[in-house]
């Protein structure tokens, strides 16, 4: 009998995380919840909201699941890592405790500080009067300042204010009209860096741990990073800016001591940490960290994984990483998502998909925004689908995913045509 996984989510990074489970020849069968249309052709999907911890344990109990994976952060912070261990079941992904390094920007600034990994200076406050004199101090210079709620604010809570009109209103906004509740409690404010973003994501298990690959995402809506910020709108891997030497060194001084500090601290780190860097003129250093994968950055880093990703998922579980090795493929992979219009704002639902049988058959197909209904598929979301290509190089991989982009219709269909073009301005 082969093995059962239960995969929890319903977006592009758990399709893609479906996709690459579902090439395991160890496993039988693979559950999805709540899932999606696009992972409904490769898994089962059950009717289990993702933060609905007590019917999931249930379910991975009545169905004998051999491992669940996490795909958003939401659970995890609500402890179903937790939950799941103290049941005896085998879960990929951190401890509510370990998840604070997403989950409480205040806890992760002040370990990042206590144990010398390279972030942004910074200053946090519960008290308004106080912070806005702090926000003073750079909006007078004439400087952009960083003004971060402190708990989960659905990739939203981050404001990088011009000005001190800008600031201000943030302030106001998180503050006093609570507008991420809780996680507005407290703020971070903090200097704004300046370089070049970058993904990096590893594999620990509490003590070990192997890098995947690097990714850059696109998060602003419109071409050329232009308009508000998004949940991401494409990405790529191996972004040049993110040489072998500097991989090295992020190992060395942001990876490595984190996973240490988190030990040390008492809350060992298992699952993938995701850093976001900032490549600054001074070096790397941490915008943020995540306790999950990325998205969309996992629809292009799934692709590049060589082999069967389930032993990798598995000794991280068991705390075997030790020596483990990863192979990368050759070449390069790109994503491209498609919006419904007036995303990241407000957006119509309910609008027919077309064009997808027309695909090429190596292009990979990641649904995050769709229903299926009388048979019909239907955008139901901001995001509603990542088309990913890979290709021998990113010239070949950008022609190929924009020309199979031309297929797909549905009303307002909105996506950037500059997705990594900035790693060919850099002479890739």
């Amino acid at each position: 009998m082969g093995k059962k996984v239960l995969v929890i989510g319903q977006g592009g990074r758990e399709h893609a995380l479906v996709w690459k489970l579902a090439q395991s020849p160890q496993i039988e069968k693979i559950y999805a919840a709540p899932g999606n249309p696009g992972m409904a052709e490769l898994a089962q999907c059950i009717d289990i909201a993702a933060d609905d911890i007590d019917k999931l344990l249930g379910f991975a109990r009545s169905e004998g699941i051999h491992l669940t994976v996490v795909g958003p952060e939401v659970p995890l912070m609500a402890g179903i890592v937790d939950r799941f261990q103290e049941a005896g079941l085998k879960i990929f992904g951190p401890t509510a405790a370990a998840a604070r390094l997403e989950g409480s920007k205040v806890f992760t600034k002040e370990l990042m500080k206590k144990y010398a990994i390279p972030t942004a200076s910074f200053d946090v406050f519960q008290d308004i009067h106080r912070a806005r004199s702090c926000v003073r101090t750079y909006t007078d210079q004439g400087k952009m300042v960083v003004i971060k709620a402190d708990g989960l604010a659905a990739g939203k809570g981050v404001v990088v204010a011009r000005d001190w009109e800008e600031a201000n209103q943030a302030l106001d906004s998180i503050m006093l009209k609570q507008s991420f509740g809780e996680a507005g409690a407290r703020v971070v404010i903090e200097e704004c860096l300046y370089g070049e973003e970058v993904s990096v994501f590893v594999i620990s298990d509490g003590h070990d741990f192997v890098s995947l690959i690097s990714a850059q995402d696109h998060k602003q809506v419109f071409d050329h990073d232009q308009g508000p910020n998004t949940g991401g709108m494409g990405a790529y891997v191996n972004p040049p800016v993110y040489t072998p030497q500097l991989h090295q060194k992020v190992e060395k001084s942001i990876v490595s001591p984190v996973l240490k500090a988190m030990a040390a601290e008492g809350y060992p780190f298992q699952g993938v940490l995701y850093a976001g860097l900032m490549i600054t003129a001074e070096g790397p250093k941490v915008l943020e960290f995540n306790a999950r994968f990325g998205d969309p950055e996992t629809q292009v880093v799934m692709p590049m994984i060589e082999g069967d990703i389930l032993p990798l998922l598995e000794a991280a579980v068991d705390k075997r990483l030790a020596g483990y090795q990863v192979n990368i493929a050759a070449g390069t992979c790109i994503c491209v998502v498609l919006a419904s219009a007036g995303y990241p704002g407000n957006y119509k639902k309910g609008k027919l998909i077309t064009g997808l049988d027309n695909l090429n058959r190596e292009t990979m197909v990641f649904h995050s925004g769709t229903a299926r209904k009388d048979g019909q598929l239907l955008t139901n979301g901001g995001r509603v689908l990542a088309l990913a290509v890979r290709g021998s190089s990113m010239e070949e991989a950008i022609d190929q995913v924009y020309q199979e982009l031309k297929k797909i219709h549905f009303e307002g269909m909105h996506y950037r045509s500059d997705i990594g073009r900035k790693s060919l301005r850099q002479g890739v």
